[in-house]
């Protein structure tokens, strides 16, 4: 866990570095903002409709390729990985007429899940959720543009979440195929919400891993385990609620975007959200506990010490007494010139010894 600190330290100071270059900009700068470094840009364009030939899949790798593109087919959709190329971000979004504050929050990372409607389009933001090699909870910004006829999304880096969308975008019988752009939008925002699942499994299983730790015997390390999974916690809590708003406004919109039938699916989605929402605060129950197992633990074996130290040092007093007397000197001394007074002090204080261990383990103190 120690790795995953230092990262997090590194990531911490990243954000505030790019935090201070963004402050001051005007409203609309297209300018990166997160907690990473941006990665090359990759796009990928879906054309697709009902019919079974109706799908083209392409690959564009610079803006050049992407200015010769022409619509073909009904809906499409184009997804871009990484925001580090700036002229292919301000092209998409001046070939879609996007409002100049949603390219800027399309680059500021760090949104809360919100959405905002548009003249022509709805702009939705999410987080993706997912648990690093180190046990780390990782969050990433996915943005999503719904017009009529398109989807556009923007993430910061490829992660194979939206994957089996595209498989099933191959399948002319499949749902997303019939409906349309809106119900692809549905689709996205369903994988966004079941990727949470898996991460609180692995949170759960952590939590229960930091347990049994502590069960067999509480250290330091345990409490920053602790630490991190209270801020990973947090940073669920931060993702979902917001994000439950959203889908509950979708849920209730005017038919401007999403077809009834769709708004249907968005149902399954916010009852999905909330019952996130409540594993979630179960969770975090179980996260203050484990800090409560911690720190009695630590306190009972403290208190086991400071016993243990107490016995000794109960059972070296009288010793020490005898001894101190017995160390005088003095002349008159009764027993200083008996020839056995040596060995009767010796014996006097094992006499002692032994029977106060004795009566410390009649009354179990150790």
């Amino acid at each position: 866990m120690a790795k995953a600190a230092a990262h997090h330290r590194k990531a911490n100071k990243l954000r505030q570095h790019l935090r201070a270059d963004k402050a001051g900009s005007h409203p609309g700068t297209m300018q990166y903002v997160g907690p990473r470094r941006p990665e090359e840009t990759l796009a990928t364009l879906i054309e697709f409709g009902p019919e079974e030939n109706d799908f083209i899949e392409t690959r564009f790798t610079s803006l050049e390729e992407g200015k010769t593109f022409e619509r073909t087919h009904q809906t499409f959709w184009l997804n871009l990985h990484g925001l580090a190329n700036l002229e292919l971000l301000k092209y998409v979004g001046k070939r879609f007429n996007l409002h100049p504050l949603t390219m800027e929050d399309i680059l500021h990372t760090e949104q809360r899940p919100k959405v905002e409607v548009y003249p022509g389009y709805l702009f939705i933001v999410a987080r993706l959720a997912s648990v690093d090699a180190d046990g780390v909870l990782c969050s990433e910004q996915v943005s999503i543009v719904l017009g009529h006829g398109f989807v556009l999304t923007f993430q910061e880096k490829p992660t194979g979440t939206f994957t089996g969308i595209r498989d099933s975008l191959k399948n002319a019988q499949s749902q997303v195929r019939k409906l349309g752009a809106d119900y692809l939008v549905y689709s996205l925002l369903d994988k966004l919400v079941d990727r949470y699942f898996s991460v609180l499994e692995s949170i759960g299983d952590r939590i229960e891993s930091v347990d049994d730790q502590i069960a067999a015997g509480p250290v330091p390390d345990h409490l920053t385990d602790i630490q991190e999974l209270r801020r990973g916690m947090l940073g669920i809590k931060r993702g979902l609620w917001p994000l439950r708003e959203v889908v509950n406004v979708l849920q209730r919109d005017d038919a401007d975007f999403f077809h009834e039938e769709t708004q249907l699916y968005l149902r399954d989605v916010y009852d999905h959200t909330v019952q996130l929402i409540e594993s979630t605060e179960a969770l975090r129950e179980l996260v203050g506990n484990l800090q409560d197992s911690y720190l009695s633990l630590q306190s009972h074996r403290m208190n086991l010490q400071m016993r243990m130290l107490t016995v000794i040092t109960t059972v070296f007093m009288p010793l020490t007494l005898i001894a101190g007397i017995y160390g005088m000197n003095f002349e008159f001394m009764p027993e200083l010139h008996w020839r056995g007074g040596y060995f009767a002090a010796l014996g006097l204080m094992a006499a002692i010894t032994v029977g106060l261990i004795a009566f410390f383990r009649r009354k179990q103190w150790f």
